[in-house]
């Protein structure tokens, strides 16, 4: 079977991308003027052969009739404005558990945590995402009525101290799921994709919330022994794919998507680089794209001995490259720092 997939490559930023779009000489990234494209990157997949070649916006024309209608379908995707997400957007991190990799311990009281909101909140955050349980490579799953309760306070609180930023609750368990929602969540981030928990699906496709398909190869557990992929790019491309075009049923389910591949969940250093240097290929699928890369292992895999304890150089250069390549939504532990290099890498652009 031949398939293919189109990335928008090629972009220019700011004034200069405003005035290139308005000139008709460029197409504008998810409906954003502020980055626009010239030219896609066109793979094809055929069996386990893979290729690509780089051509002009222009040059569309000239393709056989069914590739060019291919192209035009994932174009229009491609420049669709992303509603919500329209700006960069900073999802902080609140681990409520003993265990997670990077914080484990610091916010699982009620205090500390409600302090820990204020800061990220105070410091530009748009998006709060509480967990209760681990997700870290070898962590062990957690009873869902011992998840439930290490978050149970601070979710049925925070809608009443913070009703403009969006409460995401970041968990595996349908028990959880349904618990969280009856005190307005508005994101439900399940690094399984909605596949872990058979009922999770059942609780959220008739919610008008939006729902966070993560890609994880195996469990916590498993994830980081081996990870193999045909080519990782494409197949999480397909994963992504596949999992929207089941949900279809749902129009309440696929109107709220937004896609993350998951850096770090079942991935060597090799696939980490392969799907941040070539994220806007998922653009093509019309959803908004988290990415979560904060204080990752991938980024002392490169730095070697250069590496520090909240690894937050190689936090904000991953986070400033993808939001270059139309990123909206960064899942981030250092808000102030990624919201302040934001401003200043835009206002640069501006110039």
């Amino acid at each position: 079977m031949r398939k293919y997939y189109t990335r928008a490559c090629n972009f220019y930023y700011g004034k200069f991308s405003k005035d290139l779009v308005k000139k008709k000489q460029t197409l504008p990234l998810c409906g954003n003027q502020s980055i626009s494209f010239d030219k896609i990157e066109i793979y094809k997949r055929e069996g386990k052969n893979i290729s690509s070649r780089i051509i002009k916006i222009k040059e569309i024309k000239k393709l056989n009739i069914n590739l060019r209608k291919k192209v035009l379908k994932d174009i229009k995707k491609i420049i669709a404005r992303r509603n919500y997400f329209n700006e960069p957007t900073i999802m902080g991190i609140l681990n409520m558990t003993p265990d997670s990799f990077s914080d484990g311990g610091k916010f699982n009281s009620n205090n500390s945590a409600l302090k820990r909101i204020s800061s990220m909140t105070h410091s530009g955050a748009n998006i709060i995402d509480v967990g209760g349980e681990s997700t870290r490579p070898g962590s062990k799953t957690v009873n869902p009525l011992i998840e439930w309760k290490r978050i149970e306070k601070v979710i049925k609180r925070f809608k009443k101290d913070y009703p403009k930023i969006l409460l995401s609750v970041d968990t595996r368990k349908s028990y959880v799921m349904d618990k969280a929602l009856k005190f307005k969540t508005d994101i439900i981030n399940d690094v399984s994709g909605f596949l872990y928990d058979p009922l999770s699906l059942s609780k959220v496709k008739n919610k008008n919330v939006w729902k966070v398909i993560h890609h994880m190869q195996g469990t916590p557990n498993t994830m980081q022994v081996k990870p193999r992929y045909q080519n990782v790019l494409l197949d999480i491309y397909d994963f992504f794919d596949d999992q929207i075009k089941i949900k279809k049923n749902s129009k309440k389910f696929t109107k709220k998507i937004i896609l993350d591949p998951g850096i770090g969940f079942g991935k060597n250093l090799k696939h980490n680089l392969m799907l941040i240097s070539k994220i806007s290929l998922f653009h093509s699928l019309g959803f908004p794209v988290l990415i979560g890369t904060s204080r990752k292992r991938f980024i002392k895999e490169i730095s070697g001995k250069f590496d520090t304890e909240e690894r937050l150089g190689g936090t904000l250069s991953s986070v400033l490259f993808s939001l270059l390549n139309g990123v909206q939504i960064f899942r981030v532990h250092n808000v102030e720092e990624i919201k302040q290099g934001i401003l200043v890498l835009n206002r640069l652009l501006e110039k």
